[in-house]
């Protein structure tokens, strides 16, 4: 351990006085300091414009004059997807998947407003995030400061000066690694003191800033040991750099967009055009509330009629249309609601997939496992348009029920007539005040803490595979007669 020690702080020596290799550190750690205080102020930002925006149009929804149910069920309200816990730290999909809901009677619409679809095309290779600098940027530096370490060593004929004055081929390997290491820690202490500080301002959040940590952890550690085995397994320092820069690329560029290029041609999502053709054509299969002939709701009148016993809806205790509305949303939220599982079956049957192709990339892991952390991932954001359909579906029914037991029918039948039969059908204002407002929290940090086993597991086959890799390098040296 002495020798190992000893071989460490000399490489760390020779770091410092190598001046492509402190700028190297120092850029990054630039970067990623950059990228903490640059993501923190925009997700601040964020997070208190979409909390504004929702206090403005809930309040916007309340404060409507006395209307007609009906009328508010199709003015609406905005439903917009808070901020991740850990946003700042890794946006995930949030730039992608849009964060603006517009909810109303009838129909079932698409999140709005993703940065993505709204800003340049430089968006889409990688927002400069600490997630971003960890997953794509130090690895890359590692290469740099790593690839020559035994490779050096060999082409200057020190290796065996080392094995003279007692040095093994594990104290040689495990000091070049430590050395190493100590430059991964430095390169993940900005990113590591944005995430601790996000968990210092969210204290709930702090055991899955613990996971997040580790998760990048694992995944430099793999990338330590891989470099020092390979420097230690190629037969020069030049072809140690060709193939670490070669795996670099394969690993954290190729692998992740090929493998999320294939899972969308192996689980195809069909199309938003696609979709709504076909819940157009379900729409006239089970039936429409507006044609008084349809088999359906001609068959649902005659049920009611004969449970009050009466032969004309207008000696119902109720105002038919409400209630007729209030069946007809029933239907088509069904509708909706069952295209949106099979939507959702396939995107989580993607994310799992590409979960398991981190066993060809580490990054895929450790991608999955920080936007999970994060609540930044697909699943949340599956929820948050869960959570927005269910309260879409409540106040449209609520305004539909005010409709049918606030608003007269002989008053509705002829308000398109009659102004005064007009006026009475609005009912008071103060009605709009007992709908809720629109609540979404993200997925506990238990849940996500279970979400992340997955993604950590695969990370830790990848520490295992590249302990294994270390150990072959080690027996090598060995037997080149260290």
């Amino acid at each position: 351990m002495n020798q190992a020690l000893t071989i460490a702080g000399a490489e760390l020596r020779l770091m410092l006085r190598s001046r492509l290799a402190l700028v190297g550190i120092a850029t990054l750690l630039l970067l990623s300091a950059i990228a903490a205080v640059t993501s923190a102020t925009q997700m601040a930002a964020a997070a208190k414009m979409r909390a504004e925006a929702q206090a403005a149009t809930d309040a916007q929804f309340k404060a409507q004059p006395d209307r007609h149910p009906h009328r508010m069920v199709h003015y609406g309200t905005y439903a917009l997807r808070p901020v991740g816990p850990l946003a700042a730290f890794d946006p995930g999909v949030d730039a992608f998947t849009g964060t603006l809901l517009f909810l109303e009677g009838h129909r079932q619409n698409s999140a709005t407003f993703g940065a993505a679809r709204e800003s340049s095309d430089l968006v889409r290779f990688g927002q400069l995030t600490p997630a971003f600098v960890l997953q794509t940027l130090a690895p890359l530096l590692l290469v740099f400061l790593g690839f020559a370490s035994i490779a050096r060593e060999r082409e200057h004929g020190s290796l065996r000066a080392l094995a003279a004055y007692g040095a093994g081929a594990w104290s040689i390997l495990g000091g070049k690694a430590l050395a190493l290491g100590v430059a991964a820690v430095l390169a993940m202490a900005p990113a590591f003191a944005a995430l601790a500080w996000a968990a210092v301002q969210q204290p709930g959040e702090a055991g899955i800033a613990a996971l997040t940590a580790l998760s990048y952890s694992g995944y430099l550690l793999v990338w330590v040991l891989v470099i020092t085995a390979v420097s230690a397994l190629a037969a020069s320092a030049q072809g140690a750099l060709v193939t670490l820069i070669a795996a670099w690329a394969i690993v954290v560029v190729l692998v992740p967009r090929a493998a999320a290029a294939w899972v969308g041609v192996a689980e195809p999502l069909p199309s938003r055009v696609d979709t709504e053709f076909a819940i157009a054509a379900d729409l006239r299969r089970i039936g429409d509330s507006h044609n008084p002939n349809d088999p359906h709701f001609s068959a649902f009148k005659a049920k009611l009629l004969k449970r009050y016993g009466v032969t004309r809806v207008e000696d119902l205790p109720f105002n038919y249309r409400g209630v007729l509305a209030q069946e007809g949303e029933r239907l088509t939220s069904q509708l909706f609601k069952d295209y949106a599982a099979r939507a959702a079956a396939i995107q989580n049957a993607q994310t799992d997939t590409l979960t398991a192709l981190g066993i060809i990339s580490p990054a895929l892991a450790v991608r999955r496992a920080s936007m999970t952390g994060a609540a930044t991932d697909l699943g949340t954001h599956l929820a948050f348009l869960a959570a927005a359909e269910a309260y879409r579906y409540d106040m449209v029914q609520k305004l539909n029920g005010l409709q049918a037991s606030a608003v007269a029918s002989a008053d509705d039948a002829a308000r398109s007539k009659d102004p005064i039969a007009d006026r009475r059908t609005r009912i008071s204002a103060d009605f709009w005040k007992t709908i809720p407002d629109f609540d979404f929290s993200a997925p506990s940090p238990a849940e996500r803490a279970g979400a992340m086993v997955m993604p950590l597991a695969v990370l830790g086959l990848w520490v295992a595979l590249a302990i294994g890799l270390f150990a072959f390098a080690r027996r090598r040296l060995e037997r080149a007669g260290l």
